[in-house]
């Protein structure tokens, strides 16, 4: 099998580091080599290995395949801020060439490789451009994370469309209870369940330290593999 998937949050801080972790320890589960990608990272911290973020840090440790920090996330950004406003403010600029040249190194290397997407799904990297015009270039197939709270329908919903209008498969989407006090969670997800034109392929609870943990058991990949 050699497949790539992109996973599109509805909005930022719903959960697609965590739900991408979950993928790759299901996949890894399955005997299927796998690569996490995150092209694009604002908000990274210099450390040993230079510039690196804590959600590209996350895949790299959750893919079988190892491979070094600047080719999980090619494009590390200081200011913690939208990928366009950080590369004007870090006096760079974001390159799809280069991430297009890593992306195809990496599904020589994997069977399955999963790349993370930045905030929501028109998130802008430069004045004229959105990360999700590079990823209908490369048509890849999406899995869309929600996170369960207050205003997720409208932003789920408004994505679904949106993802669809620019002519990618929703290959299947993920409710993240990010909210452990939503009193609607079931009727928000039963909501999405019926409106969403792709099946639920995970449902993620609510936990403490969750960077820490096994998630597999949460994400079913019959309709991904």
């Amino acid at each position: 099998m050699n497949k790539t998937f992109f996973v599109a949050g509805t909005d930022t801080d719903v959960g697609k580091t965590v739900v991408s972790k979950a993928l790759l320890q299901a996949f890894n589960q399955q005997g299927f080599s796998t690569i996490g990608y995150k092209p694009v990272a604002a908000g990274s911290e210099q450390t040993e290995q230079g510039l690196t973020n804590s959600d590209a840090l996350c895949l790299q440790k959750a893919a079988s395949v190892s491979l070094p920090y600047s080719q999980v996330n090619p494009v590390a950004l200081v200011t913690p801020a939208s990928p366009h406003i950080a590369a004007r403010i870090d006096g760079t600029e974001v390159c799809t060439q280069r991430l297009s040249e890593q992306l195809l190194q990496h599904q020589e290397k994997a069977d399955v490789v999963l790349v993370e997407g930045a905030g929501g799904w028109r998130v802008p990297i430069t004045a004229e451009r959105y990360l999700s015009e590079w990823v209908v270039a490369e048509k890849i197939p999406v899995v869309l994370v929600v996170g369960i709270k207050l205003g997720c329908l409208n932003h789920a919903i408004l994505s679904e469309e949106m993802i669809k209008h620019d002519g990618l498969d929703i290959v299947g989407w993920v409710a993240n209870r990010i909210n452990p006090f939503e009193e609607h969670y079931k009727d928000i997800v039963a909501f999405l369940e019926a409106k969403i034109d792709a099946p639920k392929i995970g449902e993620i609870p609510y936990m403490r330290n969750i960077n820490e943990q096994d998630l597999s058991q949460y994400i079913n990949l019959n309709a991904l593999v």
